[in-house]
């Protein structure tokens, strides 16, 4: 008896079909076919370990299991539940009427039961659109599908369950994912983390800037001597940052659920914050594996939310170059002989740098580098690099008398409240565009939401020619002017009780956004 049980593969944080065939005939042995590797493999002998534990019998028959489409790889234990059921159909020993009905993956352990597998939200996201009446998954990977909708979600522990939903004799509404006893609980508040802006004396300029970049979803690099604050300021940005909206939160939520990451219920909404080591590999930062089992990196991770390098000039000048695609084309692919893989790469780059390899120079004299060092120190952030990099901050230590008043400044509530105002600004406006932030707007983008007059036009070629400023430098010059006018009318609005209306950016703006630009002006030997 041939039965046929629909699977699905990941790719990247796409999922595609795969058909298990299993046909039981005369003969002897259990034959796997269909590009699987070792991991699938193996799961034969977990898949009669777990039959036999729970009273069923392996046919003394020639069994044939075939992994459609047969010149794609196969990998990881999701397809043992479905080897399974093959199994079970084409014996008889369950009269599955709706098995053709259902996406089914999970792996088996050796008593029966059913543990995770990364992936769910790509394989739910497929069920609906091949109009599958539902999907089957172990009730851990269910969970992160909960705010799906289109398709019946079911999450399963053991084989009894999937055979109670296949043979349809009985009510299983229990096992839908969105009955379950997790989605019923009252979400816990998580403790806050991040430093209070409040808590962070002076430094106004570099505040001001991390708003502007948090409000629009810009790149910035801070340099400064050890001691100023540069690491301080980036964990207090994330606490300004608004929750992701469902568009952006379902993309993250698929990167983290892909690389098995996720286990949570419903989608992702708090914006990541990953920081990985100045010394982190190549493959750790961009993805990498081995094979087709291609992995997310930190980019990818860091997808909706912020990505920060500590001590930008100490990580290797390979590794900092290898960044200029992710932040360009907000995507990375992957090649290796055997699969090609992209990932969303969309976030927001939050970089710290000490100045010179001693970490004062600028300060009074107490930079002890010879001007050749502090060349070589800085020579790593190129000029192509810099250029996708939308603020530089240069902070220097804070006054004595001012760290120990007692001083108080905004909190992080109030600019936040301003940042999440200046983002509904930036949904409305690119609503239905794939794009969320004035930082991801392209040249169409810029023609049509940020025009100049006359005046502003002057000003900016002025600028370009007195600053010797690339054509990147230039176009990232008018998403932070569209930024800061777009802040300029949420402080307006906020300040008239009345709804903010986005206005013209304005030559003070374009003026603001240039000055956010030192390290243009900067770079030379001496520097």
């Amino acid at each position: 008896m041939l039965v046929y049980i629909h699977s699905a593969k990941c790719i990247g944080i796409e999922a595609v079909d795969v058909t298990v065939e299993v046909e039981i005939t005369g003969g002897i042995g259990i034959h796997l076919v269909g590009l699987a590797d070792a991991a699938v493999k193996e799961s034969l002998l977990r898949t009669v370990t777990a039959l036999t534990s729970r009273n069923f019998h392996i046919p003394g028959k020639k069994i044939v299991i075939n992994m459609a489409p047969a010149d794609m790889h196969k990998s990881g234990s999701g397809y043992d539940l479905p080897i399974a059921l093959g199994i079970l159909a084409a014996s008889e020993q369950a009269h599955c009427e709706h098995l053709e009905s259902y996406l089914i993956l999970g792996e088996l352990s050796l008593d029966g039961n059913i543990r995770y597998i990364p992936g769910a939200l790509p394989v739910v996201e497929l069920a609906v659109k091949e109009g599958y009446k539902g999907c089957i998954l172990p009730v851990e990977s269910a969970l992160e599908a909960y705010e799906l909708e289109g398709t019946d979600v079911y999450g399963v522990r053991d084989l009894a369950d999937v055979l109670r939903i296949l043979e349809g004799r009985e009510d299983c509404r229990d096992l839908l994912v969105r009955n379950s006893e997790q989605t019923r609980r009252p979400a816990g508040q998580r403790p806050v983390t991040c430093p209070d802006f409040a808590d962070i004396i002076g430094q106004e300029g570099a505040k001001r800037g991390v708003e502007i970049a948090a409000a629009g979803g810009h790149n910035i690099i801070m340099v400064g001597p050890p001691g100023s604050g540069k690491s301080t300021l980036a964990k207090a940005m994330a606490g300004i940052l608004p929750p992701m909206s469902i568009e952006e939160a379902l993309i993250t939520s698929k990167i983290y659920s892909v690389a098995g990451r996720h286990q949570g219920v419903g989608l992702i909404r708090e914006r990541p914050f990953r920081a990985p080591h100045h010394s982190s590999s190549m493959a750790a930062i961009l993805g990498g594996g081995s094979g087709e089992n291609i992995q997310p990196g930190e980019v990818s991770l860091a997808t909706g939310g912020i990505l920060f390098c500590d001590e930008y000039a100490q990580t290797p000048k390979s590794i900092l170059e290898a960044l200029r695609g992710p932040l360009e084309d907000r995507k990375v692919t992957i090649s290796r002989l055997k699969a090609k893989v992209a990932y969303p790469s969309s976030f927001m780059l939050v970089a710290a740098s000490n100045p010179c390899p001693c970490g004062y120079y600028g300060e009074k004299g107490r930079c002890s580098c010879r001007p050749a060092q502090r060349e070589a120190y800085l020579s790593k952030l190129s000029g192509p690099l810099m250029d996708r990099i939308d603020l530089h901050l240069w902070l220097h230590p804070v006054d004595a008398s001012r760290l120990v008043g007692g001083e108080r400044a905004e909190s992080s509530a109030v600019v936040a409240a301003r940042v999440a105002a200046a983002r509904r600004l930036q949904e409305a406006r690119f609503a239905g565009e794939g794009i969320f932030t004035n930082a991801e707007m392209g040249s169409k983008d810029l023609k049509r939401y940020c025009p100049l007059d006359k005046e502003c036009r002057d000003l900016l070629e002025k600028m370009i020619r007195t600053m010797n400023l690339s054509a990147r430098a230039y176009t990232r010059i008018l998403r932070i002017a569209r930024t800061i006018a777009d802040l300029e009318a949420v402080t307006d609005g906020l300040r008239d009780a009345r709804a903010p209306v986005p206005g013209p950016i304005l030559p003070r703006h374009l003026a603001e956004a240039a000055s956010f630009r030192f390290l243009d002006r900067q770079r030379s030997p001496e520097f």
